[in-house]
C-alpha cells in the first residue's frame, strides 16, 4: 500500500527575487483549481498565485519563477494610483473632472462647471471627508445610470429585474443571479456611457440566456449593437478604472 503523505500547509506568501526587485506573491490554495494560476487582481499591486490541491510550495515557486518576466511587465505597466483628493482629476461618464474641495460649506456633492467652464466635481465639507463623500456620490450616479439602462433593456425583452446592487468588484464588471438580481461595479460610471450601457445590456441578456452561447450574444447585441467595440474598450482600458480611489 502506498504510504499516505500529509499535505504541508502553504505559507501565506513567497518572495520572488528578480535581480532588480523583490516581488511578494500571495499564495492561495483552491480545492477546485486544476492548475497553477498567477494573476494580479484589479485594484491591487500584490500578485496572487492559486495552487491546486495536488500542489506544493516547491512547484509553486518554480511556476512563479517561470513567469517572472510576464509578472514584471504587468506590474510595471499598471497605471499609477489616483487618490480621491482635492485637485485630482477623475473621469465621470468618460469625461475628466477636476475634484474641487469646498471647505466647510454645506451641501451635496455635484458635477458642475468651474469659472473657466471646465467639468468639475464640487465636494463640500471638511477635507478629511472628501474621499468618502466622493465615493458615495459616484456610487449613487452609477446606480442611477445602471437602473435606467437595465430597466430599458429589460423592457425590450420582457424580463423582470428583482434588484440592482452596486459594489467594488475586482474580477468582473457585472453579474446576474438566477433570481433576477443584477450586480455591477460602481467604476462603470467612470467609463464612457456606452460602456456602462453595454454591461447593463450584457447582464440583462442573461435574464434570457444564463450562459454565453450564440443565443446569448444575439440577445446582447440586439440590446447593445455596440457590444463588440465596448468589449474591446473594456479589454484595453478597463484596468485603468481600478486606479481611481
Amino acid at each position: 500500500m502506498r504510504p499516505f503523505r500529509q499535505q504541508i500547509p502553504l505559507p501565506g506568501h513567497v518572495d520572488l527575487e528578480t535581480g532588480t526587485r523583490s516581488i511578494r506573491i500571495r499564495l492561495r490554495s483552491d480545492t477546485r483549481a486544476r492548475r497553477y494560476l498567477l494573476r494580479i487582481p484589479a485594484g491591487t499591486s500584490e500578485p496572487v498565485l492559486t495552487v491546486p490541491p495536488s500542489g506544493d510550495l516547491a512547484r509553486a515557486e518554480r511556476f512563479a519563477r517561470q513567469h517572472v518576466h510576464w509578472l514584471v511587465d504587468r506590474l510595471e505597466s499598471r497605471p499609477e494610483r489616483i487618490p480621491f483628493a482635492p485637485s485630482s482629476t477623475i473621469p465621470l461618464r468618460g469625461a475628466d473632472h477636476l475634484v474641487i474641495a469646498a471647505g466647510g460649506l454645506r451641501g451635496l456633492v455635484s458635477a458642475v462647471r468651474d469659472d473657466s467652464d471646465n467639468p468639475s466635481i464640487f465636494v463640500p465639507g471638511a477635507p478629511e471627508h472628501l474621499p468618502r463623500k466622493l465615493l458615495t456620490f459616484l456610487k449613487a450616479e452609477a446606480r442611477a445610470d445602471l437602473t435606467s439602462a437595465c430597466s430599458r433593456h429589460a423592457a425590450k425583452i420582457g424580463k423582470r429585474i428583482t434588484g440592482i446592487s452596486v459594489r467594488d468588484t475586482k474580477s468582473r464588471w457585472g453579474s446576474c443571479a438566477a433570481n433576477g438580481r443584477l450586480s455591477f461595479s460602481w467604476r462603470l460610471i467612470l467609463a464612457p456611457p456606452e460602456i456602462l450601457d453595454y454591461v447593463a445590456a450584457h447582464e440583462v441578456a442573461h435574464l434570457a440566456e444564463m450562459n454565453h452561447s450564440d443565443r446569448f450574444w444575439t440577445v446582447c447585441e440586439r440590446l447593445a449593437p455596440h457590444t463588440p467595440s465596448a468589449r474591446k474598450w473594456l479589454k484595453d482600458n478597463g484596468h485603468r478604472l481600478h486606479a481611481y480611489g
